[in-house]
């Protein structure tokens, strides 16, 4: 018994192949872009969707054959090839849903979904249930088993390659992909229909049984399915990428915010040295490090000298360079691992995280106030200023570090009062020296 084709449904059938296959790299972008509970709901939706029109895709074909005698197909096994197809679906997306495609991977994923599809196909078929059974040619049927498998093996691949890309040209080449998917799709079926043999004598048994499906419904469903499932799940995707880009737009600008607000609380604007908070934080943990190993650390008051006539003769703003430049050369007098922070106008302080033993400071101290007492030329401008260094040293001085900072001050305190241009270790006279002013 000879068949023939209607040459429209089959064309159709081709479009309907395309349109899943479109939606089916529409659908890994969004599995994989997902995570968690949602990732799940769209693996799971997706395989719907896309299994759907798979199956779709197949009886429009098969609708394009016509027999002549009466054919229909039994609804239960007809619902066995749409679930086939669904698992198969939901295999694919799985295996492109991973963060890496391995050799494996992409061979295992191809048989599965190769194999699944023949199924659903044969599957199908046997739906008209034939008597005498339909026969296949063994060579044309291994041909669409092998079809069905490299269909699979490329589609894979390229809804792998493509999933994360959304650019224009990303569109063409998912677009042009889906074409050549469909068309591999549409011949695995009509590879697979060619290999039928029907007896002269056969008859259709679905056709003839109260569950059958008649071609006219089926038809309708077919149609159901492509025209709204498939549009609705392009929407659905479209919508949810759309959305999704709009929150990592904001959550992009949220952190790039919290970065800001951070470095305003921890940073100094001019200078860029850690502020209050930020030494406060770094002392906390010197302490902590200090106590733990055993070892010694020192805390440094620097004030300027002379820095009030430089903002009354030259302006606010070579003050503001000065400073800059006077924060350069700090950091430039101590190790990385050492904190050099701005606390107010031209006050700063250095915490020297490890030292041998307290003469360290104080030859770190001498060479700050060598190195600044050398002229800075800003804007055009030569101007001279030194500095008071205050040191004290932990645990020598105590082991608190509200009392290592007051005990620093009075150091800086005391060369102010004989000198500036100097620096000097806390000794318990100065506390004493202080109080007696007082």
């Amino acid at each position: 018994m000879i068949g023939a084709y209607d040459l429209k449904l089959v064309a159709l059938s081709v479009a309907v192949a395309a349109l899943a296959s479109y939606t089916a790299l529409d659908l890994a972008e969004r599995v994989s872009a997902t995570e968690g509970r949602r990732s799940q709901i769209w693996l799971l939706g997706g395989a719907l969707s896309m299994g759907t029109g798979i199956w779709s895709m197949h009886f429009i074909g098969m609708l394009a054959f016509s027999l002549p005698i009466r054919t229909a197909y039994d609804d239960l096994i007809t619902t066995l090839s749409w679930l086939i197809a669904i698992v198969v679906s939901g295999i694919a997306l799985y295996v492109v849903r991973r963060p890496a495609m391995t050799g494996g991977n992409l061979s295992a994923g191809a048989a599965l979904m190769g194999i699944g599809i023949v199924s659903m196909h044969y599957t199908g078929m046997f739906a008209m249930r034939m008597s005498p059974p339909i026969q296949y040619d063994p060579l044309l049927f291994m041909a669409s088993v092998i079809i069905a498998i490299a269909a699979s093996l490329a589609a894979l691949w390229i809804a792998f390659t493509l999933r994360k890309k959304s650019s224009g040209a990303a569109v063409l080449a998912k677009t042009g992909s889906a074409f050549v998917m469909g068309l591999a799709i549409a011949g695995m079926h009509y590879t697979g229909m060619a290999a039928a043999r029907f007896a002269p004598d056969s008859v259709c048994l679905a056709a003839d049984s109260t569950g059958g499906m008649a071609n006219a419904t089926l038809a309708a469903l077919v149609g159901l399915a492509t025209l709204s499932l498939l549009a609705v799940t392009l929407v659905i995707s479209a919508t949810d990428a759309r959305f999704a880009a709009h929150t990592a737009k904001l959550a992009d600008s949220l952190k790039t915010a919290n970065e800001q607000l951070r470095n305003i609380a921890l940073y100094d604007s001019l200078t860029g040295l850690p502020s209050r908070f930020l030494l406060d934080d770094r002392l906390g943990q010197v302490l902590a490090n200090a106590e733990r190993r055993k070892t010694t650390f020192a805390l440094m008051f620097i004030d300027l000298d002379r820095f009030k006539p430089v903002n009354d003769s030259f302006g606010h703003s070579v003050g503001d360079e000065l400073l800059k430049a006077v924060a350069q050369r700090l950091a430039s007098c101590v190790r990385k691992e050492d904190t050099v922070a701005r606390i107010g106008g031209d006050e700063f302080v250095i915490v020297l995280s490890e030292i041998q033993e307290a003469q360290d400071a104080t030859a770190i101290g001498n060479k700050i106030v060598h190195r600044l007492s050398s002229p800075f030329h800003i804007a055009q401008h030569e101007m001279d200023v030194s500095c008071s260094i205050g040191i004290s040293v932990y645990p020598r001085d105590g082991k608190d570090v509200d009392i290592l900072k007051v005990k620093a001050d009075l150091a800086m305190y005391d060369v102010k009062k004989t000198g500036r241009n100097a620096c000097r270790l806390f000794t318990p006279e100065m506390g004493i020296a202080n109080l007696r002013t007082q």
